[in-house]
């Protein structure tokens, strides 16, 4: 293009020579033709030009685009639909017809995970505390819940190297370290409440689950709330059960989601429902396999896994005493200031039509 350009420039310019001694409007003709013509080489090198710089673009996929699906990804307690789930790729084999990619998120503690989801960061909250999505609700996020991920009170639990600790009372002016806004927060608070005593009696220090481990054992602190695998190891350690979860909290863990997304996408709530459908149907029918995967992950024996399992209700359906558990839930963080503001339970459940 750019050397027929030329020629034609070069024909346009001779003419300009030979007729420049001729009347004026022939020049004026002409000169008007070579700025046409320049104009036109102008243009033609600037199209090609963007051709050349467009040709290398490639779109590329971030966590949250529109071709990807964010699942988080929680092994603790002892989350072994999530485990199983990741190793089967169950989840990526269900989205890939509609042309998602799936990426798991590491974050585990709930306020990073509603406010990534919040942020649209993530997409599916795979295994969530009831207690972090009211309170996330509370502070007037739009969040929903899809399904239930399971219910396990036994798992959750205080724990302290002194068994002279028996009572709530005995915890009085302690130093007491776990996960805020958990399960485990709302156990603590659950147990101060049974002898009239708040957070307040006590010295919290808010720390994840493997620091409250280490606190514990290292004598830094007099109790630590700590679930799943890590609670199996100091129990098999001798360290001191002052309590669980049984008659304090239901351990409700659900499938949240943003109520803008379940609403614009409901195509891919139904395929995520029904991909963790297919995963509780292959761990019933695959037990032992499920089992040995889970010990490989959690870096447990079988046998642990197979001692811990039953403690654990994955059910996905949301139960009538879901939301009974999850209200008085609800009430209960009223109550003790852990939410400000009223969240109808009800509301915060999206079904799927």
């Amino acid at each position: 293009m750019k050397k027929m350009t030329a020629w034609i420039l070069a024909a346009a310019m001779a003419g300009m020579t030979l007729t420049g001694c001729g009347g004026g409007t022939e020049t004026e003709t002409t000169a008007a033709a070579v700025e046409s013509t320049e104009a036109e080489t102008a243009a033609a090198e600037s199209e090609e030009s963007q051709e050349e710089t467009e040709a290398p673009v490639v779109e590329t996929e971030a966590p949250g685009s529109e071709k990807t699906i964010a699942v988080t990804y929680v092994k603790s307690p002892l989350n072994v639909p999530s485990i199983v789930e990741k190793d089967r790729k169950i989840f990526e084999e269900a989205f890939a017809p509609m042309g998602y990619k799936v990426s798991y998120s590491d974050l585990t503690t709930g306020p990073e995970q509603t406010q990534a989801l919040a942020s649209g960061d993530i997409q599916f909250l795979y295994a969530v505390g009831a207690t972090s999505v009211i309170l996330s609700a509370s502070n007037g996020a739009d969040i929903k819940i899809i399904s239930t991920y399971s219910r396990s009170p036994e798992a959750f639990k205080l724990f302290s190297a002194d068994d002279s600790i028996q009572s709530p009372e005995d915890l009085r002016g302690r130093t007491v370290a776990g996960p805020k806004g958990t399960i485990l927060h709302e156990l603590l608070v659950a147990y101060l409440a049974g002898a009239g005593m708040t957070e307040n009696d006590i010295d919290f220090l808010a720390m994840d689950i493997p620091s409250s481990q280490a606190a514990l054992a290292g004598g830094s602190v007099d109790a630590a709330l700590l679930a799943g695998p890590t609670a199996y190891n100091m129990e098999k350690d001798g360290f001191h059960i002052v309590t669980d979860g049984t008659g304090l909290t239901e351990a409700t863990i659900v499938v949240a989601v943003s109520g803008a997304y379940a609403s614009e996408h409901p195509e891919e709530i139904k395929t995520f429902l029904a991909a963790q459908q297919e995963v509780l149907d292959y761990i019933a029918a695959n037990e032992e396999a499920a089992m040995e995967t889970t010990a490989v992950e959690t870096e447990l024996t079988v046998d642990a896994v197979k001692e811990m399992y039953p403690m654990y209700d994955f059910d996905m359906t949301i139960r009538d005493s879901d939301i009974a558990a999850m209200e008085k839930t609800e009430d209960f963080m009223m109550e003790n200031g852990m939410i400000e503001n009223e969240v109808n339970i009800r509301d915060l459940i999206f079904t799927a039509e």
